[in-house]
């Protein structure tokens, strides 16, 4: 289906976004419940879209701007705190809980000072972080919450059944989708994630000012919102005056903010437009090969802490993290190097702590408290696959050779 939606587009002879894009906008739109959702070119620029699209001077007083504080975690992808870096604003680092590898919610309210204007947090490897809290928080702080949700398509949070919990759309004791808690949410579809694209990414929100201020930092940071190949939906394109350009300034020209250029081609939604098709089949694969994991590793508890699901979640996995204990009596490198050599792949849990990464030398940052378990990700923590493409045959192989390694069952 991919191969063949992509001769389709091929043959239309368009080659921006056209029809699979909104095919596919929509279709995703569907299946998570929101009302708007708009296609980038990668991940990475969803989270710049996400945070860009809340420092618009359209938002007046809550927009966020330089010196402002955003609280986030070190343990985890550089992207989802870089863009706080770039446009000048104070990344605030909490500590996580392990072994779910989100933000230890015990410790957030401690984090908020009168500068604190957002939360962007990532649902650690699909496991959403415990949303209950940080809505509530958000909201008594009246703070922006962004969900990075690029590891997490697919996963699931239930509120409890509490008016004192939720935010906008309410639902409590219904599961949700991660991303539809907060006030905007980003998705990846790197060839590693739940769905694929190549590369591409997507903003979603059921704010309709967020929309349009996000389409705008999408798409040069113009101030028109007409579609590609659209002219004058508004009806008024030569009929403004705004900043200080001349009446009747051609409107397609008029640029609102200080935007990008991060589009997809048609092609790439079109591999994703089918790829929707799998989607659920993608994701129960990808829970039951974490079940099995979890399961056959319990033989090696005294070695490894194995992760698990925040309470009231039910995540999509996008990964299995272990971290090593300390009693295990071997350091990870050595662990590491022995499944290397039956190829099995293993990466870490990203950036481990961003603020000890070489770039982060003599950037202005703030850490609540310590960064201990922080510290622990960094230096005793991985993860393996989970993805729809291993069999349990594969899986099991891979028990054994860490089995194996901690002379475990032999």
């Amino acid at each position: 289906p991919e191969l063949k939606n992509r001769v389709e587009t091929s043959l239309d002879g368009w080659l921006t976004t056209g029809r699979f894009n909104d095919a596919f906008e929509q279709r995703l739109a569907k299946y998570l419940g929101v009302k708007h959702l708009m296609t980038v070119n990668s991940g990475s620029s969803a989270n710049l879209i996400a945070f860009s699209a809340l420092t618009s001077p359209t938002l007046g007083d809550r927009a966020i701007k330089p010196g402002d504080e955003v609280i986030g975690v070190a343990a985890g992808f550089p992207t989802t705190v870089n863009p706080i870096l770039q446009f000048g604003a104070v990344p605030v680092f909490v500590d996580i809980d392990i072994p779910t590898y989100n933000i230890d919610v015990t410790k957030l309210g401690a984090a908020i000072s009168p500068k604190t204007k957002a939360i962007m947090l990532a649902h650690t490897l699909g496991n959403p972080y415990n949303l209950a809290e940080v809505t509530r928080i958000a909201r008594k702080h009246n703070l922006w919450l962004i969900e990075d949700c690029c590891d997490a398509l697919g996963s699931t949070y239930t509120l409890p059944p509490s008016p004192a919990c939720g935010r906008g759309a309410g639902g409590e004791g219904k599961p949700r989708f991660v991303g539809t808690f907060g006030d905007i949410g980003t998705l990846s579809f790197y060839p590693a994630h739940h769905i694929t694209m190549g590369e591409g990414g997507a903003v979603f929100t059921n704010n309709p000012t967020l929309k349009r201020i996000a389409e705008s930092f999408r798409d040069w940071g113009r101030d028109c919102h007409c579609g590609p190949g659209c002219d004058n939906t508004c009806g008024k394109r030569f009929g403004q005056q705004l900043g200080s350009l001349p009446f009747g300034y051609d409107h397609k020209y008029t640029y609102s903010h200080l935007g990008y250029n991060l589009k997809i081609t048609d092609m790439q939604a079109a591999c994703a437009l089918a790829q929707m098709d799998r989607l659920l089949e993608f994701v129960e694969a990808r829970k039951r090969n974490f079940a099995y994991l979890k399961n056959r590793l319990k033989s090696c508890e005294e070695f490894l802490i194995l992760p698990e699901a925040t309470a009231g979640s039910e995540p999509s996995w996008f990964g299995f993290p272990i971290t090593l204990r300390e009693s295990a009596g071997v350091a990870r490198v050595e662990l590491l190097k022995y499944l290397d050599q039956y190829k099995i792949s293993t990466r870490l849990l990203f950036a481990g702590n961003l603020t000890r990464q070489p770039y982060f030398e003599g950037r202005t940052y703030r850490i609540s408290g310590e960064l201990a378990n922080t510290d622990n990700v960094m230096n005793n923590t991985f993860w393996i696959g989970v993805y729809p493409g291993l069999s349990e045959e594969m899986l099991s192989f891979v028990v054994e050779k860490i089995e194996a390694f901690f002379c475990v069952n032999f």
